[in-house]
Formats: structure tokens, sequence, C-alpha cells
């Protein structure tokens, strides 16, 4: 190898290099630029903490239903946990895994509830209020926009 071949960014061991540490470091994306020279590489991965395409046994439904319709004057006093962000809502962090939170259960503000995934990044969501869930309202996998409603909680 000579000099030369060190320096480019385009050498073949490098960008090997580049991707092995891409892996090492659970990156997605990488953009170098050298000498007007631009390398930029990208990886569509799923991190481990996601459930993403892995398919769900649907005998196992994290949604509850909410109130009977008796009790739906009495739902003025909850709160509701939205969605921080457009992606698609996980209530678990595997498929194998037991749901964050379940209908019945107390939570505090920094309870994680469920993970959304954004642009192939999974962020977990935290409560940000205490109390008792009362319904979850939306499906595993499924999409959510920004202010969508994913739970009721009664607060203590």
């Amino acid at each position: 190898m000579t000099d030369e071949s060190k320096d480019d960014v385009f050498d073949v061991d490098r960008v090997r290099s580049l991707v092995e540490l891409m892996i090492e470091h659970g990156l997605t994306e990488v953009d170098l630029r050298q000498h007007g020279s631009t390398v930029r590489l990208k990886r569509e991965t799923q991190p481990a903490v996601g459930a993403a395409p892995a398919p769900m046994i649907a005998a196992a439904p994290v949604v509850a239903s909410s109130a009977p319709p008796a009790a739906a004057a009495d739902d003025s006093d909850l709160l509701v946990i939205k969605s921080p962000m457009v992606g698609t809502y996980y209530g678990r962090p595997k498929p194998d895994a037991d749901a964050f939170v379940k209908v019945g259960q107390t939570i505090s503000p920094d309870t994680t509830v469920c993970i959304i995934e954004a642009m192939k990044v999974f962020n977990d969501i935290a409560a940000e209020v205490s109390g008792t869930i009362v319904a979850i309202l939306v499906e595993d996998e499924e999409p959510v926009e920004f202010g969508k409603p994913l739970m009721k909680v009664r607060p203590n």
C-alpha cells in the first residue's frame, strides 16, 4: 500500500474499518469529507432493544378496552399521555417480552411506558405523570402522530 492510498478515503480496507466501527458503536450513518472527497455510509438496521419488523402474535394484544360507556362521564379527571413525536408505537421492548405497562399498573413520572421508533431510532417514552393506567389506546406497531393519545391515567 502506498502512502497515497493510506490517505485515500475510498480505500476498501478503510471503508471496511468504518463499517466495523459503525456496527461496533451502533451507528447507522457516517458522513466523511476530506480534501474534496466524500464518503457516506448508511445502514438500515434495527437496534437490539427494538421490536420493529419482528411479527407479533395476535393472541397477546397490549391494548385494553377503555372504561364502559356509563363511566365515560367520569373520565374528566383522567390525564392523557400523548405521543411526543411521529413514529411507530411499541408497547414492549422485544416481541417476546412483557409490556412496559399494563392497565391497572401504578406509574411514576420516570416510568417508561413505551418506545416510539422514529427514523430507525428507538426512543423511550416516560410517563411524565403519576397515577394508575386506566386505558392503553394504541396497539403495538401502530403508527402514531405527534400529540396522539397513547394512554389514560387516573392521577394519584
